[in-house]
């Protein structure tokens, strides 16, 4: 055993730089997480935001008592005001940045994990994305991947080979499964190869190509869907091979990452992902490409004791197995209780993005009126509402309300209780809430009533563009949500004028 231990640490040795880098992509990571929440975050879960983490945590304790602390794990059980709120998003970056400069890793890792899950359990669906819980799984691996030392220094830690397991495990579900969950799902674009001539218009943010890429032929779309498939569902088996094929996938999946990026505003996803493939190049790769910076590897153990490494690597990979079971819905007394832990603990996850593609592009514009007569649209600040904005470069800032309302569509209004908290605020003219939006038609005073109309968004092509500046024509639908109104403590719905 202890020659085998030896021999995988020897091993695991050739890739210190790219934990080393990947331990710093993360702490940029965190730190950019931490700032797109920081300066939205009271509008979303303030005290006057859509879905007030106070109310919600009160809710929480009258319904479990004393066994709150496990169903919902958060900092914010101490205090839930703003103020304490904005303290957590700030402190993070504080975190990140001494992460990225090597001080305490470990520690600090903790830390940030902390404060992410924290977030996590009172924002509900505003931090409910794959990424979200992306970031808390990968955040929760490189707790056991850091040195245990205090003080950076010069030389790069050889990385524990469990871990180093674990993330390359964690990058095949990831990416795997994305594949998986669009074949399973028996969508028929996918079956057709036609996904990504309905993509890059249909999206939650378009970037301004997007609406170049929309414009190509549909043989190139197929084509395109091909390859996206092959990477996903192919290239993730290459990660446990021998080099060079491990770099060639990391490469490959690198690749799709950035024309994502290129195309589509995924707020830090696709740095997750590309920070994920960073463990799969060797030194000598990085040798190669930096010269001068040979780094100098330091053999000393400053690890994690073994036993636990490894007690830590077969637990995860049975949770995983366990959240696999869900997936493909295979189900018993033990595996639903773990899977419940793994909703409030996400230290394992399942992914699969896009498994069905949306083939038209419905938007939401809100309107409000002093007299049920006269309407006046709200602007969203990065979502499609002006046809003649340029679709936006965003990431790897997520404006966490746009996304929620090109969820909203999907669904009855009835069915999104935020939705209607959202409306509640506006009608009450919330100041946090309003700052989420680009443009508030009432600056003097809220309106009375407020309403949710559809429209069918679609991109112009080249020569209407050209000639017009529009990059968007729109086509009014039908009512999403009725006219609604406060009065006192009473909330009415009242009957549309115009529809």
């Amino acid at each position: 055993m202890a020659n085998f231990w030896q021999h995988a640490n020897a091993a695991a040795a050739q890739y210190s730089a790219g934990a080393w880098l990947f331990l710093r992509a993360l702490g940029i990571i965190y730190g950019i997480a931490f700032l797109s929440l920081a300066i939205q975050i009271k509008g979303l879960a303030g005290r006057k935001g859509i879905l007030s983490a106070g109310e919600f945590l009160t809710e929480v304790e009258e319904q479990f008592g004393r066994k709150r602390f496990s169903a919902l794990p958060t900092l914010f059980w101490l205090n839930s005001s703003d103020s304490f709120l904005q303290a957590v998003c700030w402190t993070g970056i504080g975190l990140s940045a001494l992460l990225i400069a090597g001080v305490a890793p470990v520690a600090v890792l903790i830390l940030l994990w902390a404060s992410y899950l924290s977030l996590f359990s009172v924002m509900r669906l505003f931090l409910g994305y794959q990424w979200d819980i992306l970031l808390l799984e990968v955040g929760f691996l490189a707790i056991f991947l850091a040195p245990l030392q205090l003080l950076p220094t010069r030389a790069i830690e050889e990385p524990p080979w469990p871990i180093l397991l674990l993330l390359y495990w964690l990058l095949f579900r990831l990416m795997f499964l994305s594949g998986l969950a669009k074949w399973r799902s028996r969508d028929v674009t996918w079956r057709r190869l036609t996904g990504l001539a309905h993509h890059y218009e249909t999206q939650p943010l378009p970037t301004p190509p997007a609406c170049f890429a929309h414009q190509l032929p549909l043989w190139f779309h197929k084509g395109s869907t091909v390859l996206m498939l092959l990477i996903e569902l192919a290239v993730p088996f290459l990660i446990f091979a021998p080099p060079p094929y491990r770099q060639f996938a990391g490469l490959l999946i690198i690749g799709l990452m950035l024309l994502i990026m290129l195309t589509g505003n995924y707020c830090f996803f696709n740095l997750l992902a590309i920070a994920l493939c960073l463990p799969l190049f060797d030194n000598a790769s990085y040798q190669r490409l930096f010269p001068p910076a040979e780094p100098t590897l330091q053999t000393v153990s400053i690890q994690w004791p073994p036993w636990l490494l490894v007690a830590v690597a077969i637990s995860v990979f049975a949770l995983s197995v366990a959240r696999l079971f869900r997936l493909f819905r295979i189900e018993s007394n033990l595996v639903i209780a773990l899977n419940h832990f793994l909703d409030s603990f996400p230290i394992v996850n399942h992914y699969g993005l896009f498994s069905v593609m949306t083939t038209n592009r419905m938007e939401i514009v809100l309107e409000g009126s002093g007299d049920g007569r006269e309407w006046l649209p709200y602007e969203f600040k990065w979502k499609p509402c002006d046809i003649k904005r340029a679709p936006p470069w965003v990431a790897p800032h997520q404006p966490r309300l746009d996304w929620q309302m090109w969820f909203a569509v999907l669904s009855d209004y009835r069915l999104n209780g935020w939705f209607i908290g959202f409306l509640i605020r506006l009608l009450q003219g919330s100041p946090a809430v309003l700052a989420l939006l680009r443009h508030n038609p009432f600056p003097d005073a809220p309106p009375t009533y407020v309403r949710a109309v559809m429209y069918e968004y679609r991109f112009t092509d080249h020569k209407t563009r050209r000639a017009t500046g529009a990059w968007w024509t729109r086509e009014r639908r039908s009512l999403y949500c009725p006219v609604y109104s406060l009065r006192g403590e009473e909330r009415q719905f009242m009957p549309p004028h115009d529809f």
